[in-house]
């Protein structure tokens, strides 16, 4: 799939896809009693050394500046806000890098059970897509494959969307006890194809949808986003949900398309203890049905989705104790996929996150050990090949 290949093996160097940004992060200035608006700003960063990367096959160093956000939310009645979010898009490569457009959302925000946002924004899928890169349990956090609006790196003709980004509307809301039952559902322009090239020569439109329950403590977050991890300060969680996504002839190419299906479902378990040490666990998995021939990969406007199943479980503790300004939070991860015409790869993941303030300010350290990194989470072709290779990654993460 060499025609998204480069691209979006550019954005996961950079570690830059998806992500939810907090709606109402930074510095708050009220106007009147109903009008606000609040600034903000994301920075990540990372120093990795990585087996047989260097020129000469020996492990090879790097610097990467990952992302850099800027926040801007506003109230300008009491039921319509608004939400505009920039991101350093190829982050690091001087060749490509810009800031660019990441959310443009006008909100009318109704009740708890029913509220209305527009534009550029999140499509409805499992929990890391809308956790974000900020708001993951752990840094390096996206290690199955992606949905359709992440695989693409434009909108417009050829592309579906960026960063799990696209045009469209979602309505969510909340019912049960204490809103416990959250849903959102969204209409969305998905894959759009010139004339002659590319599927979707209908313009099919994207339908996606999630819905979670929360059988402890309910999730508090801005509209439908969500968290990998509360660092105990949300209670006990248990929330399990189950998402979708679907778009007629939203795969494959123009002589060879197919319908673009993709089924997942996620949990999050977490548990203050007596101590006050916290355990989290988080775990998706994902089935996609692209149904499209084999025969289009050899097609130069593929959109060769994948195809196939994939899972990711990541278990994690909080020491209580303070060490130094912050607290310690080993854990440890596996993730396998499983395409059906492609090789199949695994990582597992151990490491220490330490826990300054929550999202705002957390530094990683971290080792990886598999095939994903070798044979990528973009290229699902048959005969697709690699090596188990190591990894060790030193990375931060700041918030205002």
């Amino acid at each position: 799939m060499t025609k998204y290949k480069g691209p979006v093996a550019a954005l996961l160097t950079g570690g830059l896809l998806l992500g939810a940004a907090v709606a109402n992060a930074g510095g708050k200035i009220a106007i009147d009693d109903t009008k606000w608006i609040s600034i903000g700003a994301g920075a990540r960063g990372s120093f990795t050394a990585m087996e047989d990367n260097a020129p000469n096959g020996d492990w090879g160093t790097d610097f990467n500046a990952d992302s850099a956000r800027i926040y801007v939310n506003g109230q300008i009645h009491q039921y319509i806000k608004f939400e505009l979010n920039t991101e350093c898009v190829f982050c690091g490569n001087s060749a490509l890098e810009e800031f660019h457009l990441l959310d443009a959302i006008a909100k009318f925000e109704l009740s708890p059970y029913f509220n209305v946002w527009a534009g550029r924004l999140l499509v409805p899928a499992e929990r890391q897509e809308l956790n974000g890169p900020y708001y993951s349990t752990t840094y390096d956090a996206y290690k199955t494959p992606f949905v359709s609006s992440d695989f693409s790196v434009k909108f417009g003709n050829g592309g579906a969307g960026v960063y799990e980004r696209d045009q469209g509307v979602n309505v969510w809301g909340a019912a049960g006890p204490g809103g416990a039952l959250q849903y959102v559902f969204g209409v969305f322009n998905g894959l759009e194809s010139s004339t002659g090239a590319g599927p979707n020569q209908d313009d099919n439109l994207m339908y996606a949808g999630r819905v979670a329950y929360n059988f402890l403590s309910v999730e508090k977050n801005p509209g439908y986003y969500t968290s990998g991890t509360y660092y105990g300060t949300a209670g006990d969680i248990f929330t399990v949900a189950v998402a979708f996504q679907y778009q007629e002839d939203g795969a494959g190419s123009f002589l060879n398309s197919g319908d673009y299906r993709a089924l997942m479902t996620d949990v999050i378990f977490e548990k203050v203890l007596a101590n006050k040490g916290v355990v989290t666990f988080n775990g998706e998995y994902k089935n996609f049905d692209s149904d499209y021939s084999l025969a289009a990969f050899a097609d130069p406007d593929c959109f060769c989705q994948f195809d196939g199943d994939s899972f990711s479980v990541v278990g994690l503790y909080m020491f209580p104790q303070m060490v130094g300004i912050g607290r310690l939070q080993p854990y440890i991860r596996y993730s396998a996929i499983y395409p059906d015409a492609s090789a199949n790869r695994d990582e597992i993941e151990g490491g220490v996150n330490y826990i300054i303030d929550g999202h705002n300010a957390r530094v990683s350290l971290f080792y990886q050990h598999g095939d994903i990194a070798s044979k990528g989470l973009t290229n699902f072709a048959p005969g697709v090949t690699g090596q188990d290779i190591d990894a060790i990654k030193l990375a931060f993460q700041l918030q205002l």
